[in-house]
């Protein structure tokens, strides 16, 4: 017995199985139950992997054999198990690697877009699957699949379901199961989940990879397991590690930061996937990827947990060269940001000063990303001096871009535009009480002009100047006297959160907390919502500015850049909610 146990042919003892005598219970098990009767344990032994051409065995020299780490095969963990699906290449049964997070839902596992792209109705999940055992003797019974979630812009090659292109990044995918057999939910049945997390970078230390390699190598059907150090997929949104015996089944396996055997919790960065698969183009079995999961991943999981459709008209997925120029190191320098139609063609662009003090101009194209980088000024000392930053329609229909000094000097740039900034138009001169304007931003604030600017001073009171234009600021009108409370505001946008095309203001505290005032004018700053509580994350949001960036409508798409140079876009964002979060530039590149 003890021998058969270490092939791990070995009927489970993990624990009992409930009897389902409650009607309820019945019911919530009849699914699992039906396919029990399919899944035999010869079924599930005999299964052939999905993936078994993504990783061939490799033959290299006895140098470069002993240099790498060589994954350990052990029993299994109840976070992790395989699927089976009866459709599989010549008819017959296959699987990949699956691993349980942690919702309110109670019913997700996570898996690789092309282990899923072809699943049907006769698909289970088996956590800590052991081979030889039937669907009643599996450690937490069998999963029904009931429904699978893939982002609609992963697009495999033809005639394949992996590819090499900038969508292999969103290689992830999200299943719903029904109850096991006996009734019980999958994360009361294991007793826990994985939690979703965003990886901080690409080199990580300490990253652990379990999944089921093809019975072809591992005649035991057990797991395999490997922790070691990662980097990036040059080029991709993705991890990498080296590690041997990732063989064909290993598709769809979690990256663990904070791996335990058996343990009922832990951190999932990624899955393994993504690049032809998971795989180099040599198909050796020791070096594998992994998508690094980000916005696109969270928005998956939402949906899943949701039960609803991923949205049709998502924008397209640009890999790490379509969405903003340079890495999050390069976008740490982005000191000053401004949203406005810099290009003449309607959609809104993105103008940024660089704390070198270049000055660059990334024209938008409507539907969330961005083209090729305009540089309208080299790195000099005289934009290293630029305190403050705004665009507004402050002549005719075009946007402008007004700046205030560390001198106190304001200028104008009245019809700024790929091919440079354009005249300039003084506003305030040096020595101007302007130097006390912390914070400037633009929006519909109830002026003639379209365009109204407000000011948030260093003593905390707020004006508003609603005809500013290239003939001054025009009357100003105090809003908020001076007051401890608004001058610690950390930072502040114009846009249109309410949608009835007035001016809204977007404010974010000291302490990460974001409040919107809706329909602000001359008459006061208009009614407030709690769009975020105090949040530790939006403390470390550095710069915010609101466009019109996606569908051309309300300028109501929050751009964010991050201290670590990410930056992320909100499309649709309301007075009281964040909209759908796009990354515009990943963390770690």
């Amino acid at each position: 017995m003890l021998c058969a146990a270490l092939l791990g042919l070995a009927t489970p003892a993990a624990r009992a199985a409930p009897t389902p005598s409650a009607p309820a219970a019945s019911a919530a098990g009849q699914e699992a139950r039906q396919a029990a009767r399919f899944w035999t344990a010869r079924r599930m032994a005999g299964a052939e992997p999905l993936d078994a051409v993504r990783h061939a065995p490799s033959a290299p020299g006895a140098s470069a054999a002993a240099a790498r780490p060589k994954g350990t095969l052990f029993p299994g963990t109840r976070l992790v198990g395989t699927f089976f699906g009866a459709d599989g290449p010549r008819g017959t049964t296959w699987h990949c690697t699956g691993s349980v997070i942690d919702t309110k839902a109670r019913n997700i596992v996570l898996t690789a877009a092309h282990c899923a792209l072809n699943m049907k109705s006769d698909y289970v999940f088996v956590p800590k699957f052991v081979k030889g055992a039937a669907p009643d003797r599996q450690p937490y019974g069998i999963f029904h699949i009931q429904r699978i979630f893939i982002d609609p812009r992963y697009k495999p090659d033809r005639g394949s379901t992996t590819t090499k292109g900038v969508s292999s990044d969103l290689d992830t995918a999200f299943a719903r199961v029904s109850a096991n057999q006996w009734g019980e939910s999958l994360q009361d049945a294991v007793g826990g989940g994985l939690t979703f997390t965003r990886p901080s970078g690409y080199a990580l230390r300490n990253v652990t990879v379990v999944g089921y390699p093809s019975h072809r190598h591992n005649s035991a059907g057990r797991a395999v397991r490997c922790t070691v150090p990662t980097r990036q997929l040059r080029g991709y949104r993705q991890l990498s590690m080296t590690c041997g015996g990732y063989y064909g089944g290993v598709s769809g396996s979690p990256w663990i930061t904070d791996y335990a055997d058996d343990a009922r919790t832990g951190h999932v960065i990624g899955d393994l996937g993504g690049y032809h698969g998971g795989g180099n183009d040599a198909d050796v079995d020791y070096v594998s990827y992994a998508t690094a999961f980000g916005a696109d991943a969270a928005n998956l999981l939402a949906d899943a947990v949701a039960g609803q459709a991923p949205p049709a008209d998502l924008p397209p997925y640009r890999g790490l060269k379509g969405a903003l120029a340079g890495g999050a190191a390069r976008w740490r320098g982005a000191a000053l940001m401004a949203s406005g139609d810099y290009t003449g063609d309607r959609h809104d662009d993105l103008l940024v000063v660089w704390s070198d003090g270049a000055v660059t101009l990334h024209p938008g194209d409507g539907k969330g990303g961005f083209g090729a980088e305009k540089r309208l000024r080299e790195a000099d000392s005289v934009w290293t001096r630029a305190r403050a930053l705004t665009g507004g329609t402050f002549t005719g229909d075009r946007s402008g871009l007004l700046v205030r000094w560390a001198d106190g000097g304001v200028t104008l740039y009245p019809r700024p535009g790929p091919s440079g900034l354009g005249r300039e138009i003084r506003m305030a001169a040096p020595g101007s009480v302007w130097k006390n304007a912390v914070q400037v931003t633009t929006g519909s604030f109830g002026g003639s002009r379209g365009t109204g600017l407000l000011v948030r001073w260093a003593d905390g009171s707020l004006t508003l100047h609603p005809e500013a234009g290239a003939d001054g600021f025009g009357t100003g009108t105090r809003l908020v006297a001076a007051n401890g409370t608004w001058a610690k505001a950390a930072s502040l946008t114009g846009g249109d959160f309410g949608g009835t095309a007035t001016g809204d203001l977007l404010v974010r505290g000291a302490d990460g907390a974001l409040d919107t005032y809706t329909d602000t004018s001359a008459a006061g700053l208009g009614t407030r919502s709690r769009t975020r509580g105090p949040s530790g994350l939006w403390q470390h949001a550095r710069v915010l500015t609101a466009g019109r960036f996606r569908h051309d409508g309300s300028a109501d798409d929050l751009i964010v850049r991050w201290s670590d140079g990410e930056t992320t876009l909100y499309a649709d964002t309301g007075a009281t909610s964040l909209g759908t979060e796009y990354t515009l530039v990943h963390p770690g590149t």
